[in-house]
């Protein structure tokens, strides 16, 4: 046996190795499909939290047309100029629309405490001698939170 190459050897040697053409055009085609996969997928979930707003605004909107109704009384009992009654209509609005927000996760921020600057707004500082400093004086306007999150702060007076 000689270590010299025969002609069948170089033969071999001079043609050019050719890759199967078969393995790209699968690995391309796998990956366009998995893009096209994705694409529908991002669709189909902006579709569906659209879906899931659509369905929080009507059951929201729904719970609200019987304050709509009881405004629509104070209204017409307004108009006929009976003072009691109109002071009535306009409580009951308040206290269906309260109870309707608290049912669904709406709470009012404790503004009796300290100052936190998490939930309050401070718009005003003034001395008090009988009260510490940090201690809400007033209340300007309630404060309310949606379950964990602050949706507007109280905005208070405080002491210096």
């Amino acid at each position: 046996m000689t270590d010299e190459p025969t002609q069948q050897d170089e033969a071999q040697l001079d043609e050019p190795q050719v890759e199967e053409p078969a393995a790209a055009p699968v690995e391309d085609d796998r990956l366009l499909r998995l893009a096209a996969e994705f694409e529908n997928y991002k669709k189909r979930a902006a579709r569906e939290r659209q879906e899931y707003v659509a369905l929080a605004n009507e059951r929201i909107v729904k719970e609200l047309l019987p304050v709509l109704d009881d405004l629509e009384r104070a209204l017409t009992a307004a108009e006929q100029h009976e003072g009691a009654q109109l002071e009535e209509g306009v409580r009951l609005v308040h206290r269906s629309l309260a109870s309707l927000l608290e049912r669904n996760g709406l709470t009012e921020i404790d503004a009796s405490a300290k100052f936190d600057p998490h939930v309050h707004e401070a718009l005003l500082a003034q001395p008090a001698e009988d009260r510490e400093q940090g201690d809400v004086l007033d209340v300007i306007q309630k404060g309310y939170k949606l379950g964990d999150r602050v949706l507007r702060p109280a905005r208070v007076i405080v002491a210096e």
